[in-house]
């Protein structure tokens, strides 16, 4: 979970702040302005996603590869690893979370609107139901799907997918929680969508493949250590159950959740 605090140097807009006036947080900008927006028409709080190639506002992020995330304490990050669905960052902001996954995608033409065909099929065929709206980035679905998947009879719950194609990438965001339905609540969650930096990269990939996702430095650096104390412990422990023969292997999964949840701040 990572939560440094931004410095408040710089504006939205990438023009320096006045030293004695130091900006507040990110989420405490789209908390005091959610009204006032959605009196508006909706929030529009900064003009991403951005592209890495473009001059994008200088906040606090944090570097996961393929995403920078806007960080303060306000919002809980932290990368999901499922050996079935690939890694995903989730952003949790009060009973509200934010799943972001970036893919690739061609140098012309957006995958959203076959994204989008794809995923009400298989809301369809869970037993759940779709309908498109527009939403502060074009097109998106509002569905109500499994609780339980696999389980239609386990009741419903209603899920927001928004999907944002970029030069040569695609952006998916899933809602769930308040923010799928309450406009204030969805506010801070749709604002920190569009201070995300997406790093595409230079090297050739297949449309809808995922973009790499991984842990900044020194959360890397505490789970090797992680590693390596229970390596050392259950090494320890074989010794003295079995004599001369080694540990063994890692007792770690590194599709489990939770291990690389490894700062706060």
């Amino acid at each position: 979970m990572f939560g440094r605090r931004r410095s408040g140097s710089h504006a939205r807009d990438g023009r320096p702040r006045p030293a004695e006036a130091p900006g507040p947080d990110l989420a405490d900008d789209l908390d005091q302005s959610a009204a006032a927006d959605a009196a508006e028409g909706g929030p529009e709080f900064g003009g991403g996603p951005w592209d890495a190639a473009e001059a994008y506002p200088q906040l606090d992020r944090v570097d996961l590869g393929s995403l920078l995330v806007p960080v303060t304490p306000e919002y809980e990050i932290q990368i999901v690893f499922a050996e079935q669905q690939g890694a995903w960052v989730n952003v949790r902001h009060g009973d509200s979370q934010l799943q972001l996954q970036a893919f690739a995608a061609p140098k012309r033409d957006g995958i959203w609107p076959d994204v989008r065909m794809e995923i009400i099929a298989e809301i369809a065929g869970a037993g759940g139901q779709s309908q498109e709206r527009e939403g502060p980035f074009g097109p998106e679905l509002l569905a109500q799907v499994p609780a339980q998947p696999g389980t239609p009879s386990a009741g419903l719950i209603p899920v927001r997918f928004i999907g944002v194609d970029g030069p040569r990438w695609f952006l998916r965001a899933l809602i769930n929680g308040p923010a799928t339905v309450e406009p204030e609540a969805a506010a801070a969650l749709e604002a920190l969508i569009r201070e995300v930096v997406v790093v595409r990269g230079d090297h050739p990939m297949p449309p809808k493949d995922l973009l790499e996702l991984r842990l900044p430095a020194e959360a890397a650096q505490a789970l090797a250590e992680q590693q390596a104390a229970a390596a050392a412990e259950q090494g320890q422990e074989g010794q003295q159950g079995q004599p001369g023969q080694g540990g063994g292997g890692l007792p770690f999964n590194p599709f489990e959740r939770g291990p690389e949840m490894t700062e706060t701040r």
